[in-house]
């Protein structure tokens, strides 16, 4: 392939690309990092961009709403643009597209020029996953398959943790568009260094017709689908016309999608890869985990911040040893299986039932809790997740033809990136209606006949007077004040409910494991080549 961006220097041999192989992988795990950074590092932002741009929370949602749209519609066609155009190609152009977009971004002055600069940032974005796993497939030796894994997994577990922190302390010390400047020079870095190292693929085959329908026809699927679980809460789902109209149109168009694309000749999404029954189902299991990672991520920080006060930065340092760990795990794991013929299923088991037992652990968190509390549940919970994420990896695309790991890394992150969404949909939803049923069977309890709710309402209400308030009026503070107690214990409640669903939800997926085969680390394909 032609290279549409001039190469500094170009690898040509295989054995340049091995020696270069941990700068490669530097490269494109910098590149996922910033990608996945960005998609939740301005939603501490957003009111500081609702007071500079004049916007209400309703239109500013789209900031978040348009990028995480742009990438989830990229992510699928990303290993067909890759073979188009070229790997590094495509690769070196997202960056910089990415790159361009987060400076105009930043320099925007009005709501609807930061939406649009934000999907055009999705857009090159969304591809840089996909391509940079499919890279670190072909690149690594089999023997360091699991090495390559864990070093990209560290953007991937990494990058949704640091997003809010990095974006509160970037906030807080300079301003709003700084959380988008923050990735020029690192943008510029991975650009220089794919043009340097990034190879192009060995089996990439350009299609020679390009399938306008089934992109629009995808565009348009799964677009709606991401729009509706983004705003689906905030709308009160299907009592909102807006999130039905969503409904109906992302299922006619994905139904209409898998038509057009098993007829077409050269499709733009090759779905006949969904025969590979273990490929098939490690994207259910990659989708829970990508809910478990993602609603973590998501629930964890309203815990601490709405009942216990803790800042960003203070939830990023609670967090923090959990990503430490999951990085950790994943780089003993990445040797310690390179050299251990072991069945990768029972590093999920492992994983998983680590995990579940971080989630209980989790659940018994309460409004009095602390940083003692945090650590080795949050440690648990970052070895688990690690555990799970390179035996996955590799079990999903390791029997795949090389020609369709591109195809394959795209689907697979894009059901990661759904079932993420997904999770935080359902988690919003579900700590809404925990909340309002603990609330119930709380003060279900609380009544005039009720001695511990009447000595806690006289402990309050000598708690006014001695603060100044009059007696005529301390009564009623006092009430408000155990309102406030009931609706604090209502949340707490909800959020041990949420942590203990996550662990089962998890748990409850490992019979999917018996459908796949027995899976070491080698190279992805090589089973599929050997036939």
């Amino acid at each position: 392939m032609t290279p549409i961006l001039p190469a500094l220097r170009r690898l040509e041999s295989e054995a340049e690309i091995y020696a270069s192989r941990y700068l490669i992988a530097f490269t494109v795990t910098l590149a996922s990092l910033l990608e996945l950074l960005d998609t939740s590092i301005v939603n501490v932002a957003i009111p500081h961009m609702m007071g500079t741009l004049g916007a209400t929370l309703d239109e500013v949602a789209w900031v978040s709403t348009g990028y995480v749209v742009a990438n989830v519609i990229v992510l699928p066609i990303s290993g067909w643009l890759a073979n188009y155009i070229g790997r590094r190609n495509y690769f070196a152009l997202s960056i910089l597209l990415f790159t361009f977009a987060s400076f105009l971004c930043g320099n925007s002055s009005t709501l609807q020029s930061l939406v649009f600069w934000r999907i055009v940032q999705g857009l090159g974005g969304g591809g840089l996953i996909a391509t940079s796993q499919a890279t670190l497939y072909e690149t690594f030796p089999p023997r360091e398959a699991g090495t390559s894994m864990a070093i990209f997994g560290l953007g991937i577990m990494v990058g949704p943790m640091l997003g809010p922190t990095l974006g509160g302390w970037i906030t807080d010390a300079l301003s709003w568009p700084w959380i988008f400047y923050i990735n020029l020079p690192l943008g510029i870095l991975a650009l220089l260094l794919a043009l340097m190292y990034v190879p192009d693929s060995k089996y990439g085959q350009r299609a020679e017709a390009v399938d306008g329908v089934g992109f629009l026809l995808l565009a348009l699927g799964v677009g709606c689908l991401q729009t509706m679980l983004e705003r689906g809460q905030e709308q009160d789902w299907f009592s909102s016309p807006e999130i039905k109209t969503y409904a109906l149109v992302s299922v006619a168009a994905i139904v209409l999608f898998v038509r057009q694309e098993l007829r077409h000749e050269h499709p733009i999404v090759d779905l006949r890869i969904l025969r590979d029954v273990q490929f098939s189902v490690s994207l259910v299991f990659t989708f829970l985990l990508g809910a478990a990672l993602f609603s973590t991520v998501f629930v964890f920080p309203v815990y601490v911040q709405t009942l216990l006060g803790f800042t960003a930065w203070e939830t990023g340092l609670a967090v923090l040893p959990g990503a430490v760990a999951s990085g950790l795990t994943m780089a003993v794991m990445g040797r310690a299986t390179a050299s251990v013929r072991l069945d990768l299923r029972l590093f999920v088991v492992i994983g998983a039932l680590i995990f579940g037992y971080s989630m209980w652990r989790h659940s018994l968190f309460t409004t009095d809790s602390g940083w003692d509390d945090f650590l080795w549940p949050m440690i648990l919970r970052g070895v688990g997740l690690g555990m799970i994420f390179i035996p996955l990896n590799n079990l999903a695309l390791g029997n795949l033809a090389p020609a369709r790991i591109a195809a394959g890394s795209g689907f697979y992150n894009l059901t990661r990136q759904l079932g993420g969404s997904v999770g935080i949909a359902l988690s919003a939803t579900l700590f809404q209606r925990f909340q309002e049923r603990s609330r119930g069977e709380i003060l279900n309890h609380l009544s005039q006949f009720s001695p511990q709710a009447m000595a806690r309402l006289a402990q309050y209400r000598a708690l006014m007077i001695a603060h100044g308030a009059p007696a005529s009026r301390a009564g009623t503070q006092a009430l408000l004040l155990l309102n406030g107690e009931v609706a604090k214990q209502a949340a707490m409640l909800s959020f041990e409910r949420l942590f203990l669903y996550f662990g089962v939800a998890l748990l409850a997926a490992l019979p999917l494991l018996l459908l796949m085969e027995r899976g070491q680390f080698s190279r992805p394909g090589a089973a599929a080549a050997a036939h």
